[in-house]
């Protein structure tokens, strides 16, 4: 592999990074699952601590900053998804003294912090919604919520037909203060997760505050979960498909999700943010999680006064065919970049199996066809223009974990459904860090410590230190990639024009004079540039490009 810098020769093209004020527009950010990530009290669950330790190891790998699931106060039942105090710490992670030593840790290695904030819903445990509970029909702390009167005799039956997207009605009834069955509340994950009512406009002062108090603390931004939602449509009608979002467990429902008013509240963010930044010249990102029908509606979330950028998933939910990853990264250059704003690719996340495993690697870990197309694919992810994030284990090629027991698993999902086909603990398994045998490092409490959950003794091989061993690794193949993009003069703006290639190849080249080309096939190709690559997704000899390998060239072609 080669290592570049940031100002050197490689195959006599001299590369020197150009800084811009606009740094997330080719950020590479790393996603922190905060409970899985490294436990510094031996409790067996990730916490801050446990973040601030591994810092080094991130400034090392070369990422430019850091994303944090949900670390707030939270009764659990969505792993901090489900918050009930917007502006504290859960003492399962730490404290804000913890974090403010996190932060201040972060600037000092030139990391970038960016928060997960969950406006669409809370936790059935805020105060607000304990007192909308106490407080009755019809009452101001109400309509923070969507309460509405049930259908059929009694109200018995639920105001509309939406299914929740983890499984079941949308809606669940209250017992009034009178003990007596009472309305009903919207809910379109889990019944612990009461949605937020945005109409009223109590709730978006509330998230102004939120925002300034971690601003205020030295965030660099936020992460915003379920971006497209917010708003509901006022009359709450039936919906022609009410189990879409189950179906697909994405965000389909058109009266529940990506109404128009929601442009009003990034606009606003973004107002916030623009005057942090113009206060000391460091500039807050705001990321969505918008998940939209096309790249075309996707667009409309990084209009220049809105989101500043917003995950394209479309390349992490692609099968493994080079048309149709061709047709998703055409589709994003034309309409998300045509904005102004870049496109933020993603491979991985914590909702979703992994690429690994995705690919076609078996369970058990080793070496394989999912190995070879995972390491293809982030090379290709990494030379795109834009910006990059990467979740947790995904530099270490880690497998789904998809054998866990029945008795361990904690996704809702499972919990309300009772089916394994779409839960979410396999990609959520603490990281291995060191050793032969679990917790593989991950928790420094005494021995027999466990894991929140169980790792299996295959995580042996894909422990850091062996990584960091090991030059043929994941790793290093992430590392030496991050080192030769942050190299390249135009990443965040770059352009991308597709070369000729062989059926079941694509090649493209930017604008910098990275060339990059991906084999989806399993018989070798001629290489698009004759000499030996900068760099390699596998073994990749001159002129020639093997099948499920990826990889760069710096040419004027």
């Amino acid at each position: 592999m080669h290592n570049v810098s940031s100002h050197r020769q490689a195959n006599g093209v001299t590369l020197q990074r150009i800084d811009t004020r606009h740094w997330w527009r080719d950020a590479v950010i790393y996603q922190v699952y905060v409970r899985s990530f490294l436990d510094s009290t031996g409790d067996g669950v990730g916490d801050l601590a446990g973040v601030r330790a591994g810092l080094p190891y991130l400034k090392k790998l070369g990422v430019d900053g850091i994303w944090l699931s949900p670390f707030y106060p939270s009764p659990q039942h969505d792993h901090g998804y489900d918050v009930a105090d917007y502006c504290d710490v859960d003492p399962l992670f730490g404290d804000l003294a913890e974090f403010d030593l996190l932060v201040a840790a972060a600037r000092r290695f030139g990391v970038k912090v960016l928060l997960d904030i969950v406006p669409n819903h809370c936790s059935s445990e805020h105060p607000w919604f304990r007192e909308a509970l106490a407080a009755g029909p019809g009452s101001p702390a109400r309509a923070r919520f969507h309460f509405a009167d049930g259908r059929g005799p009694g109200g018995c039956e639920p105001p509309n037909n939406w299914h929740a997207m983890f499984g079941g009605p949308a809606w669940s009834r209250v017992t009034e203060p009178d003990g007596r069955p009472g309305q009903w509340y919207l809910h379109m994950f889990t019944p612990e997760q009461p949605d937020w009512n945005w109409r009223t406009p109590e709730v978006a002062a509330e998230f102004d505050r939120v925002l300034r108090f971690w601003l205020d603390r030295g965030a660099d931004g936020f992460r915003i979960d379920v971006a497209a939602g917010l708003f509901k449509h006022p009359e709450l009608p039936d919906s022609p498909d009410p189990e879409a979002d189950a179906r697909t467990r994405d965000s389909v429902n058109p009266l529940a999700w990506n109404q128009p008013e929601v442009h009003g509240v990034w606009r606003h963010w973004r107002a916030v943010c623009e005057e942090y930044t113009a206060r000391d010249g460091r500039e807050r990102l705001l990321v969505g999680e918008v998940s939209v029908p096309t790249a075309r509606e996707h667009a409309r979330y990084v209009r220049p006064d809105e989101l500043h950028q917003a995950f394209f998933f479309d390349l992490l939910s692609a099968p493994w065919s080079a048309d149709a990853f061709r047709k998703v990264v055409s589709e994003a250059m034309q309409d998300i970049a045509g904005t102004g704003s870049t496109v933020t690719w993603v491979l991985n996340n914590h909702d979703q199996v992994r690429t690994v495993t995705r690919y076609g690697e078996p369970a058990t870990g080793g070496s394989g066809l999912g190995t070879s197309r995972a390491r293809a694919a982030a090379l290709l992810m990494l030379a795109l223009p834009g910006a990059t994030y990467i979740y947790q284990g995904e530099e270490l090629g880690l497998p789904e974990v998809v054998d866990l027991p029945d008795d361990v698993l904690t996704d809702p999902i499972f919990r309300r459904t009772g089916s394994r086909a779409r839960i979410r603990d396999g990609c959520r398994v603490p990281l291995p860090w060191s050793g032969q045998a679990s917790p593989f490092g991950f928790t420094s409490g005494a021995e027999g410590a466990k894991p929140w959950l169980p790792q299996p003794d295959y995580f042996a091989e894909y422990a850091t230190d062996r990584a960091l061993a090991d030059t043929r690794s994941f790793w290093h193949l992430y590392r030496d990639g991050l080192q030769l993009r942050s190299a390249l003069p135009q990443l965040g703006e770059g352009t991308l024009r597709w070369l000729d290639s062989p059926p079941g190849v694509l090649a493209f080249a930017r604008g910098d004079g990275l060339i990059c080309a991906v084999n989806f096939g399993t018989a070798p190709v001629p290489a698009p540039v004759p000499g030996t690559p900068l760099l390699a997704s596998g073994p990749c000899p001159a002129g020639v490009l093997p099948g499920s390998t990826s990889a760069w060239w710096l040419s004027d072609l």
